[in-house]
């Protein structure tokens, strides 16, 4: 596969279509069997509450990967992401009902480099709050 977007049909400031991704304890189940984190603080209310968290929190790594889908999604190619780094700033904390928490992620091209190549900066959030911060992906295009 190739990345879908032209590098031509770019500018700075392009804006990727933004996405809402739906977080419940049963996905948090699934993505611990997946990944292998069994980290209680994912799973344990009580436990988390016992370490300072507010309830059980989505593990880090699954809210990153939700985030760069809007890349992958826009590019059509998840092959195109040359690097992706973010920085964790606060949980997503995931409530024990049938509604969970939302990451609402929106992305934006901000530079323009070399060998077909752009970064793109996202803006991840849950609850209102930011929840990765310095959140970056090079991609190259076709």
């Amino acid at each position: 596969m190739t990345a879908k977007i032209a590098y031509d049909d770019v500018e700075v400031g392009t804006e990727l279509p933004a996405q809402t991704f739906t977080v419940t304890r049963a996905t948090l189940v699934q993505y611990a069997g997946a990944s292998g984190d069994f980290n209680p603080i994912h799973w344990n209310e009580k436990f988390a509450r016992e370490v300072g968290l507010p309830d059980v929190i989505a593990h880090g790594m699954f809210t990153m990967a939700e985030a760069i889908r809007v890349v992958t999604d826009w590019l059509g190619d998840p092959g195109a992401v040359v690097e992706y780094g973010v920085r964790f700033t606060k949980p997503v904390v995931v409530p024990n009902d049938d509604d969970g928490a939302t990451i609402e992620v929106s992305g934006k091209v901000a530079a323009k480099l070399d060998d077909n190549a752009v970064r793109v900066d996202l803006t991840a959030t849950s609850g209102g709050q930011k929840v990765l911060g310095l959140s970056r992906a090079v991609v190259r295009l076709a």
